[in-house]
């Protein structure tokens, strides 16, 4: 099956080497270490000098939205409001995604997960767990759902279900209210448009609503991924794509061990198309282009 490709994004930043001539607020280099080494405390984010510009940027609205007047000030309110600090890890988030982004693990859930489920006599056992883990604005959970409609349209009755977690509340409130550009359906296959729909009170032509059938299937969550998780069940399919980039090889490491840890023997797990297992891991074994299945 043809899944489109596209090189629309939700959001992407624009960093450059040099600085501005000038700087609305002060930053100096105490600022930006500080800050960096409070986003890896609290989330776990690897933040590199050249995000320098970037930090600046994204903090700079939390400035001026609380009416401070320097980034001390700020690093003080961190310490003190607990309301700030998602604010914060909110603004320094990247969230770039699209609807059956990275083709080739959508086509391989379908092919090797899916379609052999369907098969099954419905008095089977069927149950099924997916987890997208940075599951931003939701258009890669809703992606899985849409394969699974299409293929088992009584799937929430046959105990099947989507875990979507996001550190960002922001990106998670979003995903929750499936409402989409109209354009975002461009990079949807054919045979799964008919599950993006008008909006009910047809407000807009400009948006799409995915279809209930779809939001029954999944259930959004924040989780920050270096915490506790609050969940022992395993998992026959975990998603975790283009987050690790963002980690360090120490986090990394102990993210991918606990991935494993979490994955029913022969699931699998899908990871982004410019990350790799920094080494080989004894329960992981490689498939195809960044899909590892669980060894039993």
């Amino acid at each position: 099956m043809p899944f489109a490709q596209s090189n629309t994004a939700i959001r992407q930043d624009h960093v450059f080497d040099a600085d501005p001539p000038a700087r609305e607020f002060a930053f100096s280099d105490a600022d930006f270490s500080m800050l960096s080494q409070f986003a890896y405390d609290s989330a776990g984010i690897s933040l590199a000098s050249s995000k320098r510009n970037l930090v600046y940027g994204r903090l700079s609205r939390r400035l001026r939205a609380l009416g401070i007047g320097s980034f001390a000030e700020y690093r003080s309110r961190l310490t003190t409001d607990r309301s700030e600090v998602q604010r914060f890890i909110n603004a320094i988030s990247t969230n770039l995604t699209k609807f059956f982004r990275e083709a080739h693990h959508f086509q391989h859930l379908e092919q090797a997960i899916i379609r052999p489920l369907s098969a099954l006599p419905k008095n089977a056992s069927s149950k099924l767990r997916i987890w997208s883990a940075g599951c931003s604005t939701g258009e890669e959970p809703y992606s899985a759902a849409a394969i699974l409609c299409r293929h088992i349209p009584d799937a929430a009755r046959r105990d099947m279900r989507i875990l979507a977690t996001d550190i960002d509340t922001e990106v998670l409130a979003a995903a929750a209210r499936g409402e989409y550009p109209a354009a975002s359906v461009n990079d949807v296959p054919p045979g799964f448009r008919s599950m993006f729909e008008a909006p009910p009170d047809r407000s807009s032509a400009e948006k799409v609503q995915v279809a209930d059938g779809l939001r029954d299937l999944i259930r959004f969550r924040r989780l920050n991924l270096i915490e506790d998780w609050p969940f022992r069940g395993l998992f026959d399919v975990i998603f975790c794509r283009n987050v690790m980039i963002y980690f360090d090889a120490p986090t990394k490491a102990r993210l991918l061990e606990r991935f494993a840890e979490r994955i029913k023997p022969g699931g699998w797990l899908y990871i982004g198309h410019s990350e790799s297992l920094t080494r080989q891991h004894p329960l992981l074994e490689l498939e195809g282009k960044t899909i590892y299945r669980r060894r039993g």
